[in-house]
């Protein structure tokens, strides 16, 4: 699965709109819908938000993690 793919699950299980989510994470909504749509991949301090996010709210970000680092080390996700 994509990491726009695991970005948008790891929000909805939460219940959160983009709008919503974008304000717990501290960025905009445009951001978030970026990085939903695969425009945009997070960087690395965003990504240690979306991990203590999971970790607030007891959620699995192993995937999301996982995705991330493929970009990063060069690996085509899809």
């Amino acid at each position: 699965m994509s990491i726009a793919n695991e970005i948008k699950d790891i929000r909805q299980s939460c219940f959160f709109s983009q709008n919503s989510f974008a304000e717990e994470l501290g960025v905009s909504y445009s951001t978030v819908n970026r990085w939903e749509t695969g425009k945009t991949v997070p960087n690395c301090s965003m990504m240690r938000k979306i991990v203590d996010f999971c970790k607030k709210h007891d959620l699995d970000y192993q995937k999301v993690d996982e995705a991330w680092k493929e970009i990063k080390n060069g690996v085509d996700p899809y």
